[in-house]
């Protein structure tokens, strides 16, 4: 009997140690987690309604997804994907729906049917709770922060983001982390329209991304805004969250945003231009839009130089980002283990046998609508394949 130890109860952690119950039942697996108890982040995800995969509709490219770690996840999706584990949690009594937005949830819209289908399945695991790793040493025996040591055939690491000490003994290289998936601090008149959810086309860096925006009382956040966290996230932590933000109101281009403006100011030339909001913004935004212009102008008063001034306000917004949210509440962490140390069809470290990782260890993460959760599922399944073969 082979002796495997996952360190990390998240989602990752959990569901290899489940999948390895299944796969190779006569083996010895022991779960260490630091916390008071497994998967509390995964009891909490998606304000406890827990969107654990998503359909992929509409993703063109992987890269749109996940954009660090798409090569990766393009064969761990092929091995284990969206369907699966749907099924997965089904088979354990835990149905899904699908919404319109094609995020996936439990159908009773409670992260603790899916955290108590995991715990079912963990059956037979040994789980050690308020237990930290300190070191992993070469014949991989972990030493613990008490001093003890435990030899095992095969360690596999699923501690999420962010810089772990005890990865310093370990042959690979790290990618440093930063946040990920966080609204921004704007301070503009926009503030006083908090609670607006507008779709937008957002930019910075370079990086563009498009959404719901959500307007709130110390910035913006909403899809749009995080995807493009997600996707800025080094350039954004290298200018310390600070910067030039674009926004783009209609999604058009200026052409087009030109001409709708032309037929919306010819179709009402006597009505005021903040009485008439094109579709798609609603009445309250668009009236403080066009103060871009004076205040009270009516349609037929525009003229072309207003025609160009509320143009480029509807396409290219400026706003300053001074900072991610106020309270840090990151989703994610860009970076982790880098992908070039371990091989991508078991998720092995290439230069030390019976080490694996698995999860937001790795440096691969996702924008959110439950892409990351399904990278957990997706790596923690290679994984366990992979052991059990052994």
């Amino acid at each position: 009997m082979s002796r495997i130890a996952i360190i990390g109860g998240g989602a990752a952690g959990a569901f290899c140690g489940a999948l390895l119950r299944e796969l190779a039942p006569s083996e010895s697996v022991t779960i260490f987690e630091a916390g008071a108890r497994p998967m509390a982040k995964l009891a909490v995800t998606g304000g406890g309604r827990c969107n654990f995969t998503n359909s992929f509709e509409g993703i063109k490219s992987l890269q749109e997804a996940y954009p660090r770690g798409a090569v990766l996840m393009k064969r761990a999706l092929k091995a284990f994907g969206s369907d699966d584990i749907r099924e997965w949690f089904r088979s354990r009594g835990v149905p899904s729906v699908l919404q319109e937005d094609h995020c996936v949830f439990p159908r009773s819209q409670n992260a603790m049917d899916i955290v108590g289908a995991l715990a079912g399945a963990l059956q037979g695991c040994h789980v050690k709770t308020r237990t930290r790793v300190s070191k992993i040493l070469e014949d991989n025996t972990l030493l613990l922060t008490d001093n003890s040591r435990e030899r095992f055939d095969a360690v596999v690491v699923t501690t999420g983001g962010g810089s772990k000490s005890f990865l310093d003994s370990c042959p690979v290289e790290m990618v440093e982390g930063v946040p990920s998936l966080y609204s921004f601090m704007v301070d503009s008149p926009l503030k006083a329209l908090a609670g607006t959810v507008s779709e937008a086309t957002v930019s910075m860096f370079g990086k563009k991304a498009a959404g719901a925006l959500l307007l709130t009382d110390w910035g913006m956040s909403g899809p749009a805004i995080l995807k493009l966290s997600s996707y800025a996230a080094r350039e954004l932590a290298e200018n310390q969250w600070r910067g030039s933000l674009s926004v783009n109101w209609t999604g058009l281009s200026e052409q087009d945003c030109r001409e709708m403006l032309q037929r919306l100011l010819l179709a009402n030339p006597r009505k005021m231009l903040s009485r008439i909001h094109p579709e798609g913004l609603t009445s309250r935004l668009w009236e403080q839009l066009t103060l871009v212009l004076r205040p009270s102008i009516r349609c037929e008063e525009v003229g072309k130089s207003g025609l160009n001034k509320l143009t480029d306000k509807l396409i290219n917004d400026r706003y300053f980002v001074s900072g991610r949210n106020p309270w840090k509440e990151e989703f994610v962490t860009c970076g982790g283990v880098s992908l070039s140390g371990v091989d991508l069809g078991t998720l092995e470290c290439k230069r030390r046998k019976g080490l694996y990782f698995a999860g937001e260890v790795l440096d691969i993460d996702g924008i959110t609508g439950g892409f990351n959760l399904q990278a957990a599922w997706s790596t923690a399944y290679l994984v366990a394949k992979a052991i059990a073969r052994r």
